[in-house]
């Protein structure tokens, strides 16, 4: 591998797609109002199976999935019950109180929209009887257990079934709309670093590089940051998730970049590990290694499509790309997954890792491949794309488009 590209040929801003125009907005509100039924009568059609006539929902992003009500990221935490529905048979009950029912009227078309107030146990018979629901299956992982018994009090002739997964099941596979988004705050997060680099230098801080990313991140075209970016300058970078500090940035040291945008609700997740002046050769090789682990699951994943052979599972590309750093023998492979599916929420199904489902990967989606190694107190280093995956259409692409070749910056 080479010592890298230097400010002469760069990524450029304009490089890559511009941000998403308002028409590109409407246009996605509306295949999310259209796909809406379509999404609701999936999830029906598992009551049957485990015997329920009704599905509680909690989790935000399966709101907006579902029903089309949007609460920002944490605002779940303030704002009581509201956002939480009820699916039926025949209706579709979305909760609010009165800081919320005139946004869920304009967002939860077709829902019926309920003031509870703020004490859903006292509303909680009457909801189920209106829909005629004696045995309702919860978001198992999302409830509360207090909450749970005060809903088994509340009306003792009902029963609650505990369930999981089964509107993140069909958000892992995802529709055309959804994959645009995707790759609209893929777009927005490439723009944003390329127009980071030139800024780069010796002595700024992990801190201040972070907060100018994510500066450009929300004036490029983000309604809001996917996370918190990270950027994590020499040893530290060996932390898989950790903060930026006030530790400046040196030359001859790494710098990581882990970061995202959110665009139309969906979300990117990129990581970049950039060099501060001239690479040493234990880092580049570090970077290669790491490099050639990535490069070797996605090639078996083309090659599965070229071979019109069963997908591999998350599990399988795990155990691939894990290896190729094991098998080297001259540093610790990760310690994490190697991916993650992402949209609505920054991390979600399917999961590339040791305890993945050994079931093929759904299609279509979009996943990150993430692998790196992290020596302690030395060095870190990690690459990250989203990896759209069309079976159908026999497509793997990246969806995250700066180059991941070795890139010198701050000399």
């Amino acid at each position: 591998m080479t010592a890298g590209s230097r400010a002469s040929n760069w990524p450029a801003v304009a490089d890559f797609a511009a941000a998403p125009t308002a028409a590109d907005i409407t246009g996605w509100d509306e295949a999310d109002r259209a796909a809406r039924p379509g999404r609701v009568e999936r999830l029906r059609a598992r009551f049957d199976a485990s015997g329920v006539d009704a599905y509680f929902g909690v989790r935000r992003e399966n709101t907006r999935y579902i029903t089309g009500f949007v609460l920002g990221e944490g605002e779940e935490k303030v704002a009581g019950h509201s956002g939480q529905f009820l699916v039926g048979r025949d209706q579709t009950v979305v909760l609010v109180d009165s800081r919320y029912t005139i946004q869920a009227a304009h967002e939860a078309i077709g829902a019926r929209i309920e003031n509870i107030g703020y004490d859903l146990p006292a509303a909680w018979p009457g909801l189920l009887a209106s829909l005629g629901a004696r045995r309702v299956g919860i978001e198992a992982g999302f409830v509360s257990y207090a909450m749970w018994r005060r809903l088994e009090a509340a009306d003792p002739a009902v029963e609650l079934v505990p369930v999981e997964g089964w509107i993140e099941q069909d958000r892992a596979t995802k529709e055309s709309s959804e994959l645009e988004r995707v790759a609209a705050a893929c777009s927005v997060a490439d723009r944003a670093l390329a127009a980071l680099l030139p800024k780069i230098r010796p002595g700024l801080t992990e801190a201040a590089l972070a907060l100018d990313l994510e500066w450009l991140l929300r004036t490029g075209g983000a309604e809001a940051v996917a996370f918190d970016p990270t950027c994590l300058a020499g040893g530290r970078a060996a932390l898989p998730h950790g903060s930026p500090s006030d530790a400046p940035v040196r030359s001859g040291a790494v710098l990581l970049f882990d970061f995202g945008a959110q665009v139309a609700g969906y979300r990117s997740d990129m990581t970049r590990t950039l060099f501060v002046g001239e690479p040493t050769e234990r880092d580049l090789a570090v970077y290669e290694l790491v490099a050639g682990s990535q490069a070797e699951a996605i090639t078996n994943l083309e090659a599965a499509l070229g071979a019109e052979v069963d997908l591999p599972s998350g599990r399988d590309l795990y155990t691939l790309a894990h290896g190729i750093i094991e098998s080297d023998g001259r540093w610790p492979p990760f310690g994490h997954g190697l991916g993650h599916g992402i949209g609505l929420a920054t991390h979600e199904l399917p999961f590339l890792s040791r305890s993945a489902s050994d079931d093929p990967l759904p299609s279509p989606t979009v996943f990150s491949v993430e692998p790196g190694i992290y020596l302690e107190g030395e060095v870190g280093v990690r690459i990250e794309d989203l990896i759209l995956l069309d079976a159908g259409a026999g497509r793997v692409e990246r969806l995250t488009r700066f180059p991941s070749d070795v890139i010198v910056v701050g000399s």
